[in-house]
């Protein structure tokens, strides 16, 4: 009996594998593009930019609102009024805008200053604001975390920015104490608080001391006391010009010698965080800040005059910008349930740290004159 041919019916047509055949696979070409951090940055960066045009005017200089205050307070407004501008597309640009640019802008925050800056203040000024800075962070590591109970990377944060030089410095000491957004913008907020009590409290002193003749105290030497215990640079420099400009000029010298000393506290706390009885084990320990050689490295180079005036003032105005831009994502990566849940207690050693830098500011000035006359 011959062989049947075989029944072909049921298979499918030669040519008919060819499109499943010749499909091409998946790729990593062929994948959804990442958004990477753009939309994130376009969004810090307009707020940035917004807070420093806003800073400009006068009104608010006055009253000692900077570009950085502003920043931040844009920022919790457009992350708590619209949540998602801080997640899923923008995420990645927040979160490398307030860490990785903000290195970089505290490495350009040096350019602003010179080692001359510190000549000029003499030895009794620099020791003036060697010891405000030192007890000032000492008493906010021991009341925050002894007796108030705080966690310590933000009673460190808040003590930094009482201690040097308001949000800039709480922003530069973030990374080194491995603190969270929202307890950085604790910390911001009781030097933003605190420092404008004491920008409108030190001018009616000087007033009030002026009529009765208390003590003496003449516009140099309320610049010296302005400049050594108010938080930040804007805070000092709308309290030096309520009184005069002899006290605005020395109050802003002081106060950018006291932020000179950001580079080696930061040295030192990183230090300290990495040897203490308490350090983190492993990655989590503190690193070597090496944003704080930088700022050191843009200081030194600021002070030989190599560099044109206007090079260094488009440098000034740019870091501006990366400064304002960093914490505008700052607060845009804030909620404000995590700052209500902090409670009470921060705002409490924001307090005494205010009141020891008022009234432990005068007891060093007093002694430091009387020794360095």
């Amino acid at each position: 009996m011959p062989a049947m041919p075989p029944n072909t019916s049921s298979l499918p047509a030669p040519n008919a594998l060819i499109p499943a055949m010749a499909a091409p696979l998946p790729s990593p070409s062929h994948r959804p593009a990442r958004p990477g951090r753009w939309p994130g940055l376009a969004l810090a960066g307009g707020l940035g930019l917004l807070s420093h045009g806003l800073g400009q005017i006068g009104w608010l200089q006055d009253h000692g609102l900077g570009a950085l205050t502003l920043a931040i307070l844009l920022g919790m407004a457009v992350g708590n009024a619209w949540p998602a501008s801080a997640s899923g597309p923008r995420a990645e640009g927040i979160a490398w805008a307030r860490q990785r640019l903000l290195r970089w802008a505290i490495v350009l925050y040096g350019l602003r200053l010179t080692f001359q800056d510190i000549g000029q203040i003499g030895l009794a000024g620099v020791a003036v604001d060697a010891i405000v800075l030192a007890s000032t962070f000492a008493l906010a590591w021991a009341a925050g975390t002894r007796l108030l109970g705080l966690d310590r990377p933000t009673a460190l944060l808040i003590g930094a920015g009482s201690s040097i030089c308001g949000a800039a410095a709480v922003m530069a000491t973030q990374p080194v104490v491995r603190g969270r957004a929202d307890q950085a913008a604790v910390a911001i907020a009781t030097v933003v608080a605190f420092g404008t009590v004491s920008m409108f409290l030190y001018p009616a002193l000087y007033a009030l001391n002026a009529r009765h003749g208390w003590v003496a105290w003449s516009p140099q030497a309320y610049g010296l006391f302005a400049g050594s215990t108010i938080h930040e640079v804007a805070q000092v420099v709308a309290a030096g010009r309520a009184v005069g400009g002899q006290a605005a000029d020395t109050a802003v010298v002081v106060k950018m010698a006291r932020v000179m000393m950001l580079a080696p506290f930061l040295l030192a706390l990183a230090a300290w965080l990495r040897r203490g009885p308490d350090a983190a084990p492993g990655p989590r320990a503190a690193g070597v800040p090496w944003f704080a050689f930088g700022f050191i490295a843009m200081a030194g180079l600021h002070s030989l005059g190599w560099l044109p005036p206007a090079l260094v003032g488009a440098v000034n105005a740019a870091d501006a910008l990366l400064l304002a831009t960093a914490m505008a994502a700052l607060g845009a990566g804030t909620r404000w349930p995590d700052i209500r849940r902090a409670g009470a207690r921060p705002m409490a050693l924001g307090a005494l740290l205010w009141a020891w830098l008022v009234l432990g500011g005068l007891a060093i000035h007093a002694g430091v004159h009387a020794l360095l006359p």
